[in-house]
């Protein structure tokens, strides 16, 4: 035993606890599992050689002391860890002449349930595996957990509560405060462990059974056959199926297939004895349970080279990097790139252009970066955001996780949404801009202003390689950019998005002035006088054009379109000056906005909801039950068919 032996043991035991803390407590992974699981191992193997194990040892633990504002909860019995392989063979040696219950090794938040009388009254986390959380509340808005249940006596359940890759994907993207979740796992250990429950009902997490741990006077000693009680009972049960040793390594296989097509994360799978009693027999050690184990895939990993670091922008102003390297085969597909989270990792792995990378699929599915052969350490940290050109910041957490951010306010890529207006139908119309790609345009720096838009031929050979693009989906969507070119003036100052100037606003303005030099002139007194624009919007517009900045994107923007006459407003229409709202379908026009702009070019407005000003509601249904009908009726607004409408049209 040597010194150095035991300094590596604290070491590794203090990088293990911090990791666990953050992992079990706020849902945040400072190192990937493969770099978890290494660290564990090397620890495991020091403390066989020197026979030493220190002091609140991470090998000795199943989880972290929970720190969250929820009420702890003492578990009856302690959960532990189940010990894990890679190996077939060993799954294999371990089941014998027994049958087992091969399932999916979920990966999400651990929860176990409690039932009285039919009745849930407890859900609590899985915790440090001694002390849980008390997720009651949230629980009764997760699938999968029925609040009642034909059996009456004392229940006990544990399996897991997970998000699916649909529903974290949606989620994901609507979350705007601070950087976006890394993974299913950490979104639904925030969800579950949220304070609100409101926010557990609006995103749709799941829970599927994996262990019945109790139920009085229940007999059934098959593994297998206890899960299928659940589902009898509402439970959703975890996937699984009976094997043999002679049959373990075809299912093992089954399973390895089945993961691309998986509609939730999963991290490997767990091998339990199928006879209950026999596996309960074996008792266990300080840290695993010996009726099972766990199968961990045997990551596939390739060499190669990094020769670009990209640090892509976010709405939050974090700089996100993302390794490129030369394409590589793993599990089947192609990779050339892998986000390396933040600052904090690619300072751990020492990046430089030129260094040699493992890369590895976590799961099966994510590319990360395992390790860095050559950690060089020369990469370049950005002194400049790649999208704005400002001097970017390093941040360090409360957890001393260091990222790269743009600190300037004007940076586009925090304002996403001035270009989602820009190309929606009423304005440029861009068809097939999707938001998604609006985000990955303006974090590659491709996209900084609206005349940029029109140039995205000066990228091309970037944008074709980019996650979800290619030569196909990259022709559609210049031909959609090239389509929009020709507009109308209204259109293109209503695509500005000038505060409180709408779409009647614009068109309005523009009926009146003709060309783009008169428009930007406008006094307030010369807006005042159009009917239908008050002093706020005027005030509004005046200052928007009064910025020099404004002024350029206005007159670079221009330099791009074709601007055609629009249509003049029939200003002496019998509907001229009348507010309309339309709800329902309709059969006449093709669609609601066909019939909105028929109102707008004849003089009228096309309002979104019903008020004291409206004059009419155009809804087909006049018996309909809809909000905006009640509000019609308690207001005494007409309720018009389109046929009606069309008469009132006529005179």
């Amino acid at each position: 035993m040597s010194r150095s032996d035991i300094n590596r043991m604290a070491e590794l035991n203090e990088l293990l606890a911090k990791a666990a803390d953050a992992y079990y407590n706020t849902g945040v992974e400072i190192m990937s599992d493969k770099q978890y699981d290494d660290l564990y191992d090397e620890l495991e193997a020091l403390e066989k050689k020197t026979g030493v194990i220190l002091s609140g040892s991470r090998t000795q633990q199943v989880g972290y002391e929970v720190s969250s504002g929820l009420q702890k909860i003492k578990h009856p019995s302690k959960m532990l860890s189940l010990d894990k392989t890679k190996s077939v063979e060993e799954l294999k040696s371990w089941l014998g002449e027994h049958k087992g219950f091969l399932s999916w090794k979920l990966d999400g938040l651990t929860l176990v349930l409690t039932y009285d009388g039919g009745v849930l009254v407890q859900a609590v986390t899985r915790g440090n595996g001694e002390i849980g959380e008390d997720i009651t509340a949230n629980a009764r808005h997760i699938k999968g957990i029925p609040a009642k249940i034909p059996f009456k006596g004392h229940l006990v359940v544990r399996g897991e509560s997970l998000m699916k890759y649909k529903d974290f994907e949606k989620v994901n993207a609507e979350i705007e405060d601070g950087s976006k979740y890394k993974n299913p796992r950490n979104l639904c250990v925030g969800t579950v462990r949220n304070l609100d429950s409101r926010v557990t009902a609006e995103r749709n997490i799941n829970f599927f059974a994996f262990n019945l741990v109790s139920a009085d006077g229940y007999e059934e000693n098959s593994f297998m056959r206890r899960l299928d009680w659940l589902a009898e009972q509402g439970f959703q049960r975890v996937y699984g199926v009976e094997v043999s040793a002679g049959t373990i390594e075809g299912k093992v296989a089954e399973f390895e297939k089945a993961i691309v097509d998986n509609e939730f994360p999963s991290d490997g799978l767990v091998l339990m004895y199928d006879d209950v009693a026999y596996g309960l027999s074996l008792g266990e050690t300080s840290h695993a349970p010996r009726n099972g184990i766990a199968f961990k895939w045997r990551d596939e990993t390739a060499d190669t080279v990094l020769r670009e670091v990209e640090w892509s922008a976010s709405r939050t102003g974090l700089l996100n990097p993302v390794a490129i390297f030369d394409p590589v085969e793993l599990e089947g597909t192609t990779v050339s790139r892998a986000s390396v989270h933040n600052l904090s990792i690619v300072k751990q792995l020492r990046l430089g252009i030129g260094d040699t990378l493992t890369i590895f699929k976590a799961n099966m599915i994510i590319p990360q970066v395992l390790e860095n052969k050559t950690a060089s350490g020369s990469l370049e940290i950005p002194a400049v955001c790649p999208v704005c050109g400002g001097t970017t910041e390093v941040r360090t957490s409360d957890d001393d996780v260091e990222t790269l951010v743009c600190p300037n306010k004007d940076c586009a890529a925090k304002h996403i949404g001035k270009f989602e207006h820009f190309v929606q139908r009423d304005a440029l119309n861009i068809v097939g801009m999707s938001t998604a790609t609006i985000e990955t345009l303006v974090s590659e720096g491709f996209v900084r202003e609206f005349r940029d838009f029109y140039h995205l031929d000066d990228h091309k050979s970037k944008i074709v390689v980019l996650e979800g693009f290619g030569e196909k989906s990259y022709q559609k969507l210049a031909d959609a950019v090239e389509a929009s070119r020709n507009t109308e003036l209204s259109r293109v100052l209503y695509a500005l998005g000038i505060p409180n100037i709408g779409r009647q606003a614009s068109r309005l303005i523009c009926a009146k002035y003709k060309t783009a030099d008169e428009i930007e002139r406008l006094t307030t007194s010369e807006l005042t006088s159009i009917d239908g624009i008050g002093e706020v919007l005027a005030n509004d517009y005046v200052k928007f054009f009064a910025d020099e900045k404004n002024l350029a994107e206005f007159h670079n923007l221009l330099a791009e379109l074709n601007i055609t006459e629009a249509a003049e407003i029939n200003s002496g229409s019998a509907i001229a000056g009348k507010t309309f709202v339309i709800t329902g379908a309709v059969h006449i026009w093709k669609n609601r906005d066909e019939l909105k702009a028929f109102i707008e070019q004849n003089g009228g407005k096309a309002a979104g909801s019903v008020s004291s000003k409206t004059d009419y509601l155009i809804n087909n249904d006049n018996t309909s039950t809809s909000s905006k009908n009640k509000k019609a009726q308690e207001l005494g607004v007409p309720i018009i068919t389109e046929e009606e409408f069309q008469a009132l049209v006529n005179g």
